[in-house]
């Protein structure tokens, strides 16, 4: 064997274990996206919100709270009362506040914005986990500012 041979077999190798170690990142994108949810026990549409995360594909841990201590979580988190919802989840750095539909939280996190997160104030009938979309109250999904002020991110007609 020459050395010429030994430097194309090395660099034949080398090309494939590039190849390998590059399609990783790929792979690693599609894995779950995992999100933190800090909701009351006793709410069902909390619970409902996540079979929906699930079914998308979010993997999905819980916490319990409730009360002065989950409101407390919500405003040492950046989210302002008047966004306020019932259960808050946390995902990449982003909150996420009440019953924001799961393509909406995946905008955010391919649009990447200086921001706290997402928000549906309150809770709208047919929003994600609370009855069905068909039967759909208008409502709208805001980005909250790190100043506390929310725009608009995406906006739902009545159904």
């Amino acid at each position: 064997m020459t050395q010429h041979d030994f430097s194309r077999r090395s660099f034949l190798i080398a090309g494939a274990a590039f190849g390998a170690l590059a399609g990783l990142p790929v792979a690693a994108s599609d894995a779950p996206l995992e999100i933190h949810v800090m909701k009351d026990p006793n709410c069902g549409c909390c619970s409902a919100w996540i079979e929906i995360l699930e079914a998308e594909g979010f993997k999905v841990t819980t916490e319990t709270s409730f009360g002065t201590a989950l409101s407390r979580y919500k405003l040492d988190n950046g989210i302002p009362a008047r966004m306020a919802s019932c259960h808050t989840g946390k995902i990449a750095g982003y909150m996420i506040e009440g019953h924001v539909p799961p393509a909406d939280i995946r905008a955010l996190l391919k649009a990447r914005p200086d921001a706290v997160g997402l928000s549906v104030p309150g809770m709208p009938y047919g929003s994600p986990g609370m009855g069905p979309e068909y039967q759909r109250e208008a409502y709208n999904v805001y980005l909250i500012g790190r100043d506390g002020g929310a725009t608009v991110f995406n906006s739902y007609p009545a159904a």
